[in-house]
């Protein structure tokens, strides 16, 4: 590992071997050596999101053309129903931009516990609703489970369901072949050689930007014009991708996220494209988002500190107290003119990532420790493995609780990170309690923390969890979600079910790789347990 007063000079030294490599010529070619020998999947077919600002421009004027055509139609809402790399980019598009005047309002299905699908089905009027299916393999679990619902809800209805449903996925997917049988109003081929979190400039994210109404020509030709104009953005791209590399290789491999509100949504696509891309084989870099906790005393000794801000909102005092706590060559300051730069941004980041794996020696383009996580919850789905493979779960009100969770806590080292995977229903409610409940850990360890929310994090952190370095601490937690539970139609196993299958999973892969983990139920009274958990860990400190 690098002394940290070194890190400036491997910075320069490595932008200096990059280009005396001629590693931006190669990148763009693209030659698929720079992260590993010719022939290794994963990575020749996956390049192709160098080129999306040009091959995806001839696609403009049908896209935008689509948008309208909906938005006459009437519809008052858009749903995608997908998971990761697939739904994070159009939920930053509705977060950042919001919806056009007359366009619907987009919002995302990535939760498959039954009180989240309950209650956005009770808020839709499904027959002013469309649904973009979207999976790159066009066999996700929980795109499909979604899918069954909403088309067995619209049938239920009386209405036709095949004109309320859009599928976006890789030509020849089973999602493709779903979306013919059953007369969806239209299927969305996406490029086989871009990698879903790789994805936000192709139809995966650009067919829902167009139907809330985003210019998507002008989101691609920020990228292009950039590219075009010279070879600054790429230069500002790589010295980020050296940055962050070198940066966790001298031991601070946590890339921390403050942004200005228009741009606050960001930092999960990043966090996604970052955790699923480096970490892997013992080695990744943690991204930190929405943290909120500035009172460590030893804070910002493993910190890369990031602020990414809108020119018009400059939030000055927020930018400076980013910059302080942190050396300089540890500090990333991104602002943008418009929003419209976000697309930018975006194409930064990939580069970046990319260009970090180069130094990391992974390929940043596979996944391989994803699977374990979905073949041990499809065991448990099945009926098989045991309650030890996923480790005891224990009650918020169990007595043992305060020793067993303090045994737990006291394992931690400066340098690891706490991450919350929560399993409830996304809820403002629940956001407050579970920054809380960050924020008692945080203060408590000395640590960073992470949060997510079950299973969409599997689709991104989770990689990193298992597959990166072992200085997580995990702490799961579940409620009873079987108690109201929603059958999915055309299958024999029903949300909550499914969603404790994923949960079990999860931690019996994390076991699998030697993680510190707890796990908890906080049964009905959600975000009153939550508080409680928080106490806990504060009253634990005294």
């Amino acid at each position: 590992m690098a002394s940290g007063s070194a890190v400036p000079e491997r910075i320069e030294a490595r932008l200096r071997q990059w280009k005396a490599d001629g590693f931006v010529e190669r990148m763009l070619e693209p030659d698929p050596t720079l992260w590993a020998p010719r022939g290794t999947l994963e990575i020749e077919d996956r390049l192709g999101w160098l080129d999306l600002p040009s091959t995806m421009a001839p696609k403009v004027e049908n896209l935008t053309q689509f948008g309208r055509d909906v938005a006459s139609e009437g519809f008052t809402d858009v749903v995608v129903l997908g998971m990761g790399g697939s739904s994070l980019a159009p939920e930053v598009f509705q977060s950042t931009f919001g919806n056009a005047n007359g366009h619907p309002h987009l919002t995302v299905l990535d939760s498959t516990h039954p009180a989240a699908v309950t209650a956005l089905t009770s808020a839709l009027d499904l027959s002013r609703t469309l649904f973009v299916v979207s999976s790159k393999s066009g066999a996700t679990t929980e795109m499909l489970s979604f899918f069954y619902h909403f088309w067995a809800k619209l049938a239920e209805a009386g209405s036709e369901p095949g004109p309320h449903f859009v599928a976006v996925t890789d030509a020849g997917t089973p999602l493709e072949r779903l979306a013919q049988e059953r007369g969806f109003r239209r299927v969305f081929s996406a490029p086989t050689d871009v990698g879903g979190r790789y994805s936000a400039l192709c139809e995966f994210g650009l067919v829902p930007a167009a139907l809330i109404g985003i210019d998507v020509g002008r989101l691609l030709a920020s990228v292009q014009s950039a590219r075009d104009a010279s070879d600054e953005e790429l230069e500002q791209a790589l010295r980020l991708g050296a940055t962050i590399a070198e940066c966790a290789m001298a031991g601070r491999d946590k890339l921390t996220f403050v942004t200005s509100p228009s741009l606050r949504s960001l930092p999960t696509w990043i966090e996604q494209l970052i955790a699923e891309s480096t970490g892997k084989h013992d080695v990744g870099i943690v991204p930190i988002d929405q943290e909120g906790v500035w009172n460590y005393p030893d804070y910002g000794h493993d910190r890369v500190m990031v602020y990414i801000g809108l020119r018009t909102e400059p939030e000055q005092e927020k930018r400076e107290n980013v910059r302080n706590l942190v050396p300089e060559w540890a500090h990333v300051s991104q602002v943008i003119e418009d929003t419209y730069e976000i697309s930018r941004l975006m194409m930064r980041w990939e580069i970046a990532t990319a260009a970090a794996g180069a130094v990391l020696g992974i390929n940043p383009f596979d996944q391989p420790d994803v699977q374990l996580a979905k073949d041990l919850a499809r065991d448990a789905m099945a009926g098989g493995g045991s309650s030890q493979d996923s480790g005891r779960i224990i009650s918020v009100d169990d007595a043992n609780l305060e020793a067993i969770a303090s045994g737990w806590l006291e394992s931690s080292w400066p340098s690891d990170y706490i991450g919350l995977h929560v399993y409830l229903a996304p809820s403002d409610e629940i956001l407050e309690g579970v920054r809380s409940l960050r924020s008692a850990l945080g203060s408590r360890a000395h640590v960073a923390t992470t949060a997510g929310y079950g299973p969409r994090f599997l689709h991104s952190t989770g990689q990193l969890h298992k597959g990166g370095a072992n200085n997580g601490l995990f702490l799961q937690i579940v409620d009873d979600a079987t108690a109201n539970d929603v059958a999915v139609p055309e299958t024999d196993y029903t949300f909550g079910q499914l969603l404790t299958a994923q949960a079990a999973g999860d931690a019996g892969a994390l076991l699998q790789r030697g993680r510190r983990v707890l796990r908890v139920n906080v049964g009905a009274d959600t975000r009153g347990r939550l508080d409680r958990l928080a106490s806990l860990f504060q009253k634990a400190e005294g």
